[in-house]
């Protein structure tokens, strides 16, 4: 579980962290002013876990407000939202079916993030929630982006189709970029790259997002870091008869050992990956380039679906701070007019335009802000400013 405690006027953060292994060995950390601290303690369920959270903030010694009352509204990152939900929306019971019934397209995510809402209902009931959905922005597609080539019915009776994820940060992405390239966002061009252990590329023409590379579910598109990708979906049944596997045990295989660290055998980290093609190793070498040459591929469609294209952007854990991924990246664009800048590049982790200033598109590195994101959704869901 993790937090943020934004002030939805100024937008600084007062404190953050989270709690770990909740049902396990809990751990919780806060962080306030930079001082990051981590504590060993209880966490049995997630009503604890914000209870714990709750109890930091306003400890009378180190925490940050002096009483819950100064909470007005908590915002719910859900993953799920199907086509029921294109918006962020106040949670009541009406919603919270509405996610439940989005469970079976996210077994893993949607049930957790209703025992939060929960939690913060129990604890806070005066105090109103608000669900921001990870797929909401990606409703903005077209059939024709959407729709896979399987029989109708599937898609008919069990919403069987493209939803894409990653929505609130290609959402906050996409209006900085036209921000910082000085792009009318609602007459624009743009492709975002969202580039982290969980990748994914998105299409955005005049400020909606027209095609996205993950899919019903967030294995399809990238090769990532530990996620397959794309791939022909024969290779499930091949590998069951093959290795004597289950169908779950497959699926496993592509969701949680596949992507670079299949590929390398070392890690899913770039930056382990990076290191060890430093020093030669070959299997490094071809987890990286197949990775990057998958996204070249999707920014070369993408390019042509929209037209043509205004501005790029790379955001998350690789988009912003592995400046060898990064390079691969621009340098693999030379064909439509991009040219990196070697020294602007030697930058990470900030807000930086590294193609060159005579490219024919720029190419910039957008630091992502979900849970900013997540705090002005909310913010603006409760009729608030900010």
């Amino acid at each position: 579980m993790k937090y943020q405690l934004i002030d939805s006027e100024t937008e600084l953060v007062s404190a953050s962290g989270q709690c770990e292994r909740i049902g396990l060995d809990g751990i919780f950390s806060i962080k306030i002013n930079g001082d990051k601290k981590e504590y060993e303690v209880e966490l049995p369920d997630h009503e604890v876990a914000l209870k714990t959270i709750l109890d930091a903030l306003v400890n009378p010694q180190n925490g940050v407000i002096k009483s819950l009352d100064e909470i007005e509204a908590i915002g719910h990152r859900v993953v799920h939202g199907g086509e029921r939900f294109s918006t962020s929306v106040k949670i009541d019971e009406e919603v919270i079916r509405g996610i439940e019934a989005c469970n079976d397209l996210a077994p893993l995510h949607n049930p957790a993030n209703l025992t939060g809402i929960r939690a913060c209902q129990e604890i806070m009931p005066q105090v109103p929630n608000v669900a921001v959905f990870d797929t909401a922005f990606h409703q903005t597609m077209p059939p024709k982006a959407y729709l896979y080539g399987i029989p109708s019915e599937y898609y008919e009776k069990y919403g069987v189709r493209r939803y894409g994820f990653h929505g609130t940060s290609h959402s906050f992405v996409s209006k900085r970029l036209a921000q910082v390239a000085g792009l009318d966002a609602g007459h624009s061009r743009m492709i975002v790259c969202h580039i982290g252990s969980g990748s994914s590329i998105t299409a955005v023409k005049d400020g909606k997002s027209v095609d996205t590379s993950m899919g019903m579910t967030p294995l399809e598109g990238l090769i990532m870091g530990t996620r397959s990708g794309d791939l022909d979906p024969a290779i499930v049944e091949y590998l069951c008869n093959k290795e004597n596997l289950s169908v779950a045990e497959v699926m496993n295989i592509l969701n949680k050992k596949s992507g670079v660290l299949g590929i390398s055998a070392i890690s899913n980290d770039y930056r382990d990956l990076v290191q060890a093609m430093g020093q030669g190793s070959q299997a490094a070498q071809n987890a990286i380039d197949t990775m990057v040459y998958r996204i070249i591929k999707y920014i070369g469609a993408y390019y042509m679906a929209l037209g043509g294209v205004d501005a790029i952007a790379l955001t998350a854990g690789a988009g912003e701070n592995n400046i060898t991924v990064r390079g691969k990246i621009v340098q693999g664009l030379q064909a439509i007019g991009v040219a990196l800048d070697e020294q602007a590049n030697q930058i990470s982790g900030e807000e930086i335009m590294i193609s060159t200033k005579d490219s024919a598109v720029p190419v910039w590195v957008i630091p992502t802000n979900e849970e900013l994101k997540i705090a002005r959704e909310t913010a603006e869901v409760i009729g608030q400013k900010g």
